[in-house]
């Protein structure tokens, strides 16, 4: 099939009246353009937070899974949604409370009475977008019962394995004010975390056209999908093509490295953040229509992947350091290569 100016598509579908495409040519743009279409989408609900949007996407091209400690009411589970709706994605929602079970997450074994044998009943994280809201209400047991679901895309049940949809992306939110009765999260569990944000306040115009727009309404109007969860896929498949020199990884290490020598951290960062910084590294460099990863886009990203895996010594919570604050420093002590060989 091709479109109106003869160029060839992958996939092509078409969604509530329009076409879905994602080009099969080669070269940069064969994910730039996509990604920027999809950005531009979400754009429309999630009002003045250009770089926010643009990190969660790269999260979910990155395969990885999005933490989002934040404040009520600034509008993670619009975020979460309107991903959603852009891929033409099932998405759930999961309300955790200390009484949750982890069954009630990923599905149980029923009773068939008109056959007289057992049935697999999937739980809500058989979606494509899954939105963990305030995670660290429920009981570590249940916390950890996100483990296996998260790392493996799977659920396992009386010894039966039940593979999850791809792609298959966890939007897990807490709120880091009211902290009474939460679980906080162990390090193992903020490791399965590719990247952590906060949206934060919106700035004042932002906030205008949000009233503005939703006056008279009860939610924000449903997107129309610009990808479908295949395209998603196979974009996935294709920013781990980008480029990256040897020279980078050796300064991925060397940052990693240095986390775990700073006398402030208690625990550094593991080999897989070190993964995970490179796997955003390339989709934010495809993004770009780029076809490899530069120093600036390790740097870029240091922040939003690597802070939440840092574990603060008690002393330097006390004098109020920050681990974004020694990420910088860190950035500054370590040198980025000046010259990065293409391919």
């Amino acid at each position: 099939m091709a479109t109106e100016e003869g160029s060839p598509l992958t996939w092509s579908e078409k969604l509530s009246g329009h076409w879905v495409d994602y080009p099969a040519r080669s070269g940069p743009d064969r994910f730039a353009a996509p990604f920027q279409r999809l950005a531009n989408n979400l754009e429309k609900v999630i009002k003045g937070k250009p770089d926010e949007v643009r990190l969660a996407l790269c999260c979910l091209f990155a395969g990885g899974h999005l933490l989002l400690d934040d404040v009520p009411g600034v509008g993670k589970t619009t975020l979460a949604r309107a991903i959603a709706e852009s891929i033409a994605g099932s998405w759930h929602r999961i309300q955790f409370t200390p009484d949750l079970l982890p069954s009630d997450i990923t599905g149980t074994m029923i009773y068939r009475q008109h056959t007289g044998d057992l049935a697999f009943r999937a739980g809500p994280v058989f979606g494509h977008i899954v939105l963990c809201d305030e995670i660290n209400r429920a009981s570590p047991k249940t916390q950890s019962a996100l483990l296996e679901v998260m790392e493996e895309h799977q659920v396992s049940i009386d010894g039966e394995r039940h593979e999850l949809p791809e792609p298959f992306f966890v939007v897990a939110t807490q709120n880091p004010v009211d902290l009474a009765g939460t679980y906080p999260l162990p390090e193992a569990q903020l490791d399965r975390f590719l990247m952590s944000l906060s949206l934060g306040y919106p700035a004042h115009a932002a906030e205008v056209d949000v009233l503005r727009a939703q006056t008279g309404q009860e939610r924000p109007p449903a997107l129309e999908p610009v990808l479908t969860p295949d395209d998603v896929a196979t974009m996935t498949r294709d920013a781990r093509s980008t480029h990256v020199a040897e020279n980078l990884f050796d300064y991925v290490v060397r940052i990693a490295a240095e986390t775990r020598a700073t006398p402030e951290v208690r625990l550094g960062v593991s080999p897989r953040g070190s993964l995970a910084l490179v796997r955003a590294a390339q989709v934010w460099a495809a993004a770009d229509g780029r076809d490899a990863v530069t120093s600036d886009d390790v740097t870029a990203l240091t922040g939003p992947v690597l802070a939440h895996r840092l574990i603060l010594t008690p002393e330097a919570e006390l004098n109020g350091v920050s681990a974004a604050e020694l990420l910088r420093t860190i950035l500054r002590r370590v040198d980025a290569p000046r010259f990065v060989s293409g391919r």
